[in-house]
C-alpha cells in the first residue's frame, strides 16, 4: 500500500487549522481579487467525487476562484485519469512541503496557498475561505487584457511567481470505465488544462505578454504566488 495512493485523509496538524478558523465568520462579498480554491483530485479515487461536488457549489461566486488539478499517481490502479499531469502532480508537492506534510494525499484542496482540507463538503471549506480574506493585505493590482497583463507596484517581501492558469468553467462527464470508480460517470468543472509560470513579480509594477489559447472554450486567470508551494498574494480572473 503506497502513501501516495491511499494517504487520503487530512493530516491532524491541517484538521486542527481548519478547526481553528471555524471562529471566523466574515460575510462572502463580491471581491476583486477572488480566494484561490484548488482541488487535487483524481478520477481514479474513490474519495474524491464527494470534494468535486464540493467545489463546484463554490464555482460561480464572483468572490472565489476555483481549480481543479487532477494528478497521476492514481494512474497505477486500473483508470488512467484523463486530466491528470506530472506537473500538477508536482505543485501538489509544493504544497505538501509548504503545508508540513510528510506526503500527498487526494482529495486536497488548498485555500489561497496556505491552508487545507480534504474539501469533502463546502461546511469543510467556507471557513478556509473567510479566513483567507481575513488575511490578504496589500496585494499588488492585477489587469488581464487580451494578450497581456498588468501588476501594480505594490510592497513584497520576496519574489513572488506569477502564472498564467487556463480552465474550462464547463462541466465535463467523465465516464469511468475500471479502477475504483469504474462504471460511474463523474462530473467535472474547472479542470485545469494550462499552467504556465510568465515571470517574476518582486515589488515594482511590470507586465507580462500572454498569448491566446487555441481552445476558446478555455477561461484565463493569473496567480501571483510567493513561491512554490507558497501563499497567493494576488489573483484575478480573465
Amino acid at each position: 500500500m503506497h502513501p501516495k495512493h491511499r494517504g487520503r485523509g487530512l493530516p491532524m496538524a491541517g484538521i486542527a487549522l481548519a478547526a481553528t478558523m471555524l471562529g471566523v465568520s466574515a460575510p462572502a462579498r463580491a471581491d476583486p481579487q477572488p480566494t484561490v480554491v484548488e482541488l487535487f483530485t483524481s478520477q481514479g479515487c474513490s474519495d474524491c467525487p464527494p470534494a468535486n461536488a464540493a467545489v463546484s457549489t463554490l464555482a460561480d461566486r464572483p468572490d472565489v476562484l476555483t481549480l481543479s488539478f487532477g494528478v497521476t499517481y492514481w494512474d497505477d490502479l486500473g483508470w488512467k485519469d484523463t486530466f491528470a499531469r506530472p506537473q500538477y502532480t508536482q505543485r501538489q508537492w509544493d504544497y505538501a512541503r509548504g503545508l508540513h506534510h510528510a506526503d500527498v494525499f487526494t482529495p486536497q484542496v488548498v485555500v489561497d496557498g496556505h491552508a487545507d482540507t480534504t474539501g469533502q463538503s463546502p461546511a469543510m471549506i467556507e471557513p478556509l475561505i473567510r479566513a483567507a480574506k481575513a488575511q490578504r493585505a496589500g496585494q499588488p493590482q492585477i489587469r488581464v487584457q487580451p494578450g497581456r497583463v498588468e501588476i501594480s507596484a505594490a510592497a513584497a517581501r520576496a519574489p513572488a511567481q506569477v502564472w498564467l492558469v487556463r480552465y474550462d468553467p464547463h462541466v465535463v462527464q467523465v465516464p469511468i470505465r475500471r479502477g475504483e470508480n469504474g462504471g460511474k460517470t463523474l462530473p467535472h468543472r474547472d479542470v485545469v488544462f494550462e499552467l504556465v509560470k510568465l515571470g517574476d513579480w518582486s515589488g515594482p509594477a511590470r507586465s507580462f505578454t500572454i498569448q491566446p489559447s487555441a481552445n476558446t472554450n478555455l477561461k484565463t486567470a493569473i496567480l501571483v504566488q510567493a513561491g512554490p508551494g507558497g501563499r497567493i498574494i494576488g489573483s484575478a480572473k480573465g
